[in-house]
Formats: C-alpha cells, structure tokens, sequence
C-alpha cells in the first residue's frame, strides 16, 4: 500500500512540473501580430461602447507584402458571443507602395450585457518557401450596456418570482381518433405494397440520370418550396450547399460532402474545376457557411440570387464535361468537305 501511494504521489508531481514547461513551449512557438516582416494586422469596433440590440462595425484591416498569399480568415465561426447582421469581405486594394490590403467590415450585435471582448481573428499566409504561418489579430474591447440600468428602473431588471402553473386535464380524444386513422393507413399503404413485390419482385431501382440532370431537379425543387417564405433561410443553405456538393462529387468522382470549405478550395484548385465556376464555388460556400454557423441572415433577393448562381455553376461545368452532339447520318462534314466545291472549280 506504501509502495501504491509513493508512485501516485510522484506521477502527480511529474504532471504538476510537466505544466508550466508545455505552457511555456506554447507560448514560444504561437505567432503573433507583428511576427512577420511586410505584415500589419489592424482590428477596430466603432463605436467602442453600445446598448443591447444595437449594431456596431467590426473591421479587420490586413496589409501584407505581394510576395505572400493570403488564406481568407474565416471571421464568421470566430465572433464569440456577436451576430453577424451584415458583412462585406475580403476587399482588395493595391497600394501605392506595391502592398496589398484586405479590408474585412462586419456589422455585429448582441443582447446580452456585459464587457466583451471580440476574439482574436486567425490570419493565415501562405510564405514565398512553400511554409504557412497563421498570425492573430488583436482581441478588441466592447461594452455592452444596459438602457434600463442607465434609466434607474432597477424593477424592470429584477428577477421576478414565477407564477405558479396550471394544471390541464389532457384531452386524448383527438390523438386516438389521427392514431386509429393513421394505424389503418398504414396497414393499407404495407399490405399493398407487399402484394406488389410479390408480384413484379424486389428490385432496386438505379438513376440513370445525369448528374447535372438530379442537380437541375433538386434546385427546382428548392426554388418552389416554402422555406424561405417561412423564413427557414438556414435550412435553405445547407439544401443548396448539399445540392452543389453532391454534384460537383459526382462529377469528379472526388468525396467532397465531408470536406470544409477551406478543403474544397484547395482540393480544386489546381486546374481541376475550369476557373469561372471555381471561382463562383468558392464565394457562394463562403457566404453559405456564414448563414449556416455565424448566425447571418441575408436577404431573400440574395438568397434567389445564390440560387441562379449555382444554377449557372451547374450548366458551365456540364458545358465543360458534356460531349458535342453528334450529327444526324447524311448531314455534311463539320469540318468541311471540299469535294463539292472543288468539282465546281474543274468545270
């Protein structure tokens, strides 16, 4: 028992001494700031202080050196405790000294009181030796008050006690009346859905279809439904996401369901996709993941116009993949057939 106890007591102590030594080595190995020649990482909110509900302007300023490559920071899963209302992202100005600037303003808010700090923002380059180095932006102070506190209503900012519940006799009827019904159904839907397997066997059925076929299909599914006038705006991203990705992979034969949006990117862009649509994936899936994880709602015109976006997707890249027809028997050569002309010359 003596021998358990003097083992325990030292595996702790190890794990105590282990402590500082691995925070420290993190600490020396975290980039910072201004840990890179050519780069100047600036953040701001303005105004500094702001009531709950108001909306305030976030702005993250990168100015770096054309020899590096800038990663676009995903600022929309990084905002903390703040709603992103409105953005405009990633806008590129060349400066008069040969640098390069991307501004990023997003128009947050909260509802909560209290002092809050906007995270830090990972900026990410891509160095001229093939390295990559991953700088934060400074954390930046806000406020949030209360107008209530401000006014003096401390009543209004009080707790107050419940009232007590009511207590409802549950009527039943209904749920046995659908139950009955849709027990019936049912049985119905099984029974003649098992005499015609018996009859025609099981078979599975296999779409023939063509991808850019099911993509079309989907979006004019989507188009007609019902989500964005109930403004279900969430699930009708993820939809067109889905719709987009599902088709790409079918395609390119490469699984890209599971794969981010920093992980797309890369996966085509080595000459894979044709640039035009590339291009167009790459800004709609960043604007996609937005109104799926930071929390912003765009509005429904913008919603209908990322859908024809993906709808011209679609057709570019089933241009690029889609054989020319072929022509009818008997029709002339398309690349021309001199035979005619030249018998015309000789007489």
């Amino acid at each position: 028992m003596k021998l358990l106890r003097c083992h325990i007591l030292l595996l702790l102590l190890a794990i105590a001494a282990m402590g500082p030594i691995a925070s420290s080595s993190l600490a020396q190995t975290a980039d910072t700031v201004r840990s890179l020649p050519g780069i100047e990482v600036q953040t701001s909110v303005v105004p500094g202080e702001m009531y709950v509900g108001d909306r305030v302007e976030y702005k993250l300023t990168v100015v770096y050196d054309s020899t590096y490559e800038l990663i676009p920071p995903p600022i929309g899963v990084n905002l903390g405790q703040f709603e992103v209302k409105d953005y405009d992202a990633d806008k590129i100005t060349r400066l008069d000294d040969g640098r390069i600037q991307s501004e990023n303003r997003f128009i947050i808010s909260t509802f909560t009181t209290g002092d809050y700090f906007v995270p830090p923002v990972p900026v990410t380059f891509n160095l001229p030796d093939g390295t990559r180095k991953t700088l934060l932006a400074e954390a930046v102070p806000l406020k949030v008050k209360s107008l209530l506190e401000e006014l003096g209503d401390s009543s209004q900012t009080e707790m107050r006690p419940l009232k007590p519940q009511a207590e409802l006799e549950p009527d039943l009827t209904e749920y046995y009346a659908y139950g009955t019904g849709g027990a019936l159904v049912t049985a119905v839907v099984i029974f003649l859905l098992l005499r015609w397997l018996r009859r025609r066997g099981k078979r599975e059925l296999v779409d023939n279809r063509t991808p850019w076929e099911r993509a079309f299909e989907g979006l004019a599914h989507l188009e007609q439904s019902d989500l964005l006038r109930e403004g279900e705006v969430k699930e009708y991203y993820v939809e067109l996401s889905e719709i987009l990705r599902r088709y790409v992979a079918r395609v390119y034969e490469i699984h890209v369901l599971e794969m981010t949006t920093s992980e797309f990117t890369q996966a085509f862009g080595e000459g894979t996709m044709p640039p035009t649509p590339y291009e167009r994936c790459r800004v709609f899936l960043t604007q996609a993941d937005l109104v799926k994880f930071a929390k912003f709602v765009p509005s429904r015109g913008v919603a209908e116009s990322d859908l024809h976006v993906v709808h011209d997707v679609v057709e570019q890249i089933r241009v690029s993949f889609e054989p020319p027809p072929t022509p009818p028997a008997g029709a002339p050569d398309p690349a021309g057939d001199t035979s005619t002309d030249n018998s015309e010359v000789s007489r």
